[in-house]
């Protein structure tokens, strides 16, 4: 397929607004995944730190 401009090709012969928005609405929510994991991540770090630090050995 090709396209005379980058108006046709954002466009998609019309179906651009849902194309775009798909992959917009993707990569939105792709971010919030990563960004989720890394808040359960701390949260579990956070919850076994205390725990380990009384146990030191000398």
């Amino acid at each position: 397929m090709q396209w005379q401009s980058l108006e046709h090709f954002l466009s998609m012969g019309g179906y651009g607004f849902f194309v775009w928005g798909s992959y917009g609405v993707t990569v939105a929510l792709i971010a919030a995944e990563i960004w989720l994991l890394r808040q359960r991540r701390r949260a579990a770090l956070a919850q076994l730190r205390p725990a380990s630090s009384p146990a030191r050995r000398t």
